[in-house]
């Protein structure tokens, strides 16, 4: 999965920031693959659960969080204030070797844990050969690879096949 990034979105959002005082922030992650599924954990320590909205837009995977002041109290005087309130967003091009359709979430201890399956259409398999009456069964991988997702086949040093005019 690569992060994708909009510069003008960028520049947009950082003047915001400067003008505002508060504005997007990036929540940091971590990305791994665990067998056959990508794991996202993000950070989002004070954030209220309810306030965590994950969705997919073709392979766009956006997830958006916020984290809100504590209540004002009448009388209240504040020594000091350094717990940061605002919007969180994180945006992840997802490859098309996953199964968007099995995409899960949980929030536990200030954690986010998003789990993106890889798609079976994807996954290794073997493919039986017929060979002069007989069957044979050889190992394949599938036309993916085992690359990382938001990355093309192209991006993995991949082409599609190509025909030898001389064989």
């Amino acid at each position: 999965m690569a992060t994708r990034i909009d510069p003008f979105r960028e520049l947009d959002r950082m003047a915001s920031q400067l003008l505002s005082g508060r504005g997007l922030r990036q929540m940091p992650m971590d990305l791994y693959k665990d067998g056959e599924k990508y794991v996202v954990e993000a950070d989002l320590p004070g954030v209220d659960p309810s306030s965590v909205d994950i969705d997919v837009d073709g392979q766009l995977l956006t997830i958006r969080a916020e984290r809100k002041a504590s209540t004002e109290r009448e009388g209240t005087q504040w020594i000091t204030r350094e717990r940061e309130t605002g919007s969180y967003v994180r945006q992840l091009n997802l490859g098309q070797d996953v199964d968007l359709e099995s995409i899960s979430a949980d929030y536990n201890a200030g954690v986010l844990k998003v789990t993106i399956p890889v798609s079976p259409k994807s996954q290794p398999r073997k493919i039986k050969v017929n060979v002069g009456g007989g069957t044979e069964t050889i190992q394949a991988q599938s036309s993916t690879g085992a690359g990382s997702p938001g990355l093309s086949s192209e991006d993995r040093g991949h082409t599609a096949p190509q025909v030898d005019p001389n064989h």
